[in-house]
């Protein structure tokens, strides 16, 4: 899942709106175009005084711009398996996964989260994708399952180490929850769905309700005293130091899960042996990656430059002899670290640990070594 620090150079005027955006307006925060909507990109505290709150207290991200959508029908779960390199079948009620979209050369369409509920598969996908998504999943597998798009539900997040105490003074149930569970739920008399999940490393959850319900929500939640308002910009930080890949800059249609680093998310039952091994688009390219048939030419790495000089994505990455050898992704200063970190691809040979690569930046090369991601060490709640 994804979010990028978005422009605010283009024209605002045709931008769809979320159901907060009065809210947004009233809280002073900088709007910026992205994925097709007007969204808020910081507040008046700023980028930095908003990532230190969600890492320190409790964050609340308007997130309605993304996609949802339920898989309903007695074949859904094995109807979207055959989508994704991913174990839908055996996942239980109430368990959340991530999973991913592939085109039938093993590249990753989307990267989504999917909840099995007893009614029904909640699917979550990125904003700027679920257009085409939601085409392609109905076209794929429209036929066993009936696709419904909700876009009269609205998408709340609220991140951080003190987010289960703000929501449980709301809604004391959400404490049985633990990472990547889900519940229905009544919170500050508003119809939630909600999810131990997030994209920025923390602790935390996800709430979707009814788009005519959100602002009451948000209010309520806004009203804890651990709560503040959060925009993208410090989302895309939190997220690049959990080491999580952004859709369109970190992964794309023509990188494989392998060289994304994200074989984890393919569960040993669709590896190898058994009737369910393989049979997702692209599975010989991505199974012969797997077990090394077919060599890599380059896998994302983490990064972190030994000097004080920030390093954004398509910067160019060289060896010591001056040659490229892969291009950094993803990039900032990480307030938490206070040094630059990035993401990027090179080749195998320059993806061990501790390896020295150099980003060209403004001509002149920026030491960097090759380093573990986390950047940040995760908190996830597991219980």
């Amino acid at each position: 899942m994804s979010v990028s620090t978005p422009s605010d150079s283009a024209e605002t005027t045709a931008l769809r709106t979320t159901p907060l955006h009065a809210l947004h307006l009233e809280l002073g925060a900088r709007m910026v175009p992205f994925a097709g909507y007007s969204m808020p990109v910081q507040y008046p505290a700023g980028l930095l005084a908003e990532h230190k709150h969600t890492r320190s207290a409790a964050g609340l991200f308007d997130v309605s711009h993304m996609g949802q959508l339920r898989l309903v029908g007695a074949d859904a779960a094995a109807a979207f398996e055959r989508l994704m390199p991913v174990d839908v079948i055996d996942l239980p009620v109430g368990r959340q996964r991530y999973g991913l979209l592939l085109n039938e050369a093993g590249g990753i369409i989307d990267d989504l989260m999917f909840v099995r509920r007893e009614s029904d598969i909640f699917v979550i996908v990125n904003g700027a994708c679920k257009e085409g998504d939601i085409a392609h999943i109905q076209t794929r597998i429209g036929q066993r399952c009936a696709v419904q798009p909700l876009p009269e539900q609205a998408l709340l997040a609220l991140q951080g180490p003190q987010a289960a105490d703000a929501l449980a003074r709301l809604a004391p149930e959400v404490q049985k929850l633990v990472f990547m569970t889900g519940m229905d739920v009544r919170i500050a008399g508003c119809d939630c769905f909600v999810t131990r999940s997030g994209y920025t490393g923390e602790d935390g959850f996800e709430i979707s309700l009814p788009a005519a319900q959100a602002e009451t929500l948000a209010r309520a939640l806004l009203a804890q005293p651990e709560v503040q308002p959060i925009g993208l910009g410090a989302r895309n930080s939190l997220r690049l130091e959990a080491g999580l890949c952004l859709y369109g800059n970190d992964i794309d249609t023509h990188t494989t899960p392998v060289e994304a680093g994200l074989q984890w998310a393919i569960q040993k039952v669709r590896r190898t042996g058994g009737a369910r091994a393989g049979g997702f688009p692209g599975a010989e390219r991505v199974l012969a990656q797997l077990d090394g048939r077919v060599p890599l030419t380059r896998q994302r790495v983490g990064l972190v430059a030994t000097e004080r000089v920030p390093v954004r994505e398509h910067t160019r990455l060289e060896n010591m002899d001056g040659q490229a050898i892969g291009e950094v992704t993803s990039g900032l200063l990480s307030p938490t670290l206070n040094q630059p970190i990035a993401m990027g691809y090179v080749p195998p040979d320059y993806a061990a640990l501790g390896t020295e690569v150099f980003a060209m930046v403004r001509g002149k090369p920026v030491p960097m070594r090759v380093s573990a991601m986390p950047f940040v060490p995760t908190r996830y709640y597991r219980g």
